[in-house]
């Protein structure tokens, strides 16, 4: 994966549309297959920012349709892309 020295940060755009984009591109490449649990503590650690970073990113992609969130359960892959696929 990507180290947080390896992203060249667009400075037009918040750490977190970058980092929704990122994840994003790797749902729907599948690097995270469907059913693949994400971590916010390896990506606050991967991408070098705060949780509450980490935390607007997933909405991000949770509002796309590729994530579901459950309390005590994380943040689950369910499609690679936002229209069922």
């Amino acid at each position: 994966m990507t180290g947080a020295e390896d992203i060249k940060w667009d400075a037009t755009l918040y750490k977190y549309e970058q980092i929704a984009q990122i994840l994003s591109e790797r749902i729907r490449s599948g690097i995270y297959p469907p059913q693949t649990v994400l971590s916010e503590v390896a990506f606050e650690q991967e991408f070098g920012v705060a949780r509450r970073t980490v935390r607007l990113a997933m909405e991000i992609i949770r509002e796309q349709g590729l994530i579901v969130t459950r309390r005590g359960k994380g943040s689950i892959v369910v499609r690679r892309d936002g229209n069922g696929s």
